[in-house]
């Protein structure tokens, strides 16, 4: 009882599964079908309930729509989301999904949403908006996404519902700033 009140199965289920996030953060830096197909193959052979491995058949399905992202991106540039909101105005949208703050003592929630120009996140009682061009870092933890400005002392987190948006975030954010930074288009 206690082994499983700890997470703890008494035949190392425990232990398989923190192999196969080490195998799954690895592959995150540099996704491709084939490894997102082994990362399958491995999360079924270690034979468990769907109900202890909901989390990891998320983070696989993040992965997939990663890699996918990815081989989008260098094929045909960046996507173009249809979205009406007024805050993108005349801009072009390249992301939009639900989102929060969970550093901000309102935790406001809503949509982050990317423009050529600017992460913005619309929601709560003000929206935020930051510039690429203020961006010196992006980090993607897990279901965060961490735009670090140029300061180095503001950081901005934001909290996705599900690890697919968390991954293309980061991708889309980084390649936004990188894009600024060069003075690209």
């Amino acid at each position: 009882m206690l082994r499983w009140l700890k997470g703890r199965r008494a035949d190392g289920g425990s232990a398989r599964l923190d192999e196969w996030r080490r195998k799954w953060h690895a592959a995150a830096g540099a996704p491709e079908a084939a490894t997102v197909a082994a990362l399958s193959a491995d999360l079924n052979a270690l034979a468990l309930p769907e109900e202890e491995i909901e989390i990891e058949r998320e983070m696989l399905d993040g992965l997939d729509q990663l890699a996918r992202l990815q081989t989008a991106l260098a094929a045909d540039g960046l996507p173009v989301v249809e979205t009406g909101h007024r805050v993108v105005g005349a801009e072009t949208c390249h992301f939009s999904a639900p989102s929060s703050m969970p550093d901000d003592p309102a935790q406001p929630s809503g949509r982050l949403i990317f423009t050529g120009a600017r992460a913005i996140l619309v929601g709560g009682a003000r929206a935020l908006t930051l510039p690429w061009h203020a961006v010196a870092d992006v980090v993607q933890q897990d279901r965060d996404v961490i735009l670090v400005r140029h300061d180095r002392e503001t950081i901005h987190r934001f909290r996705c519902n599900v690890f697919a948006d968390a991954l293309c975030a980061g991708l889309l954010a980084r390649t936004l700033a990188r894009r600024t930074r060069s003075g690209r288009p």
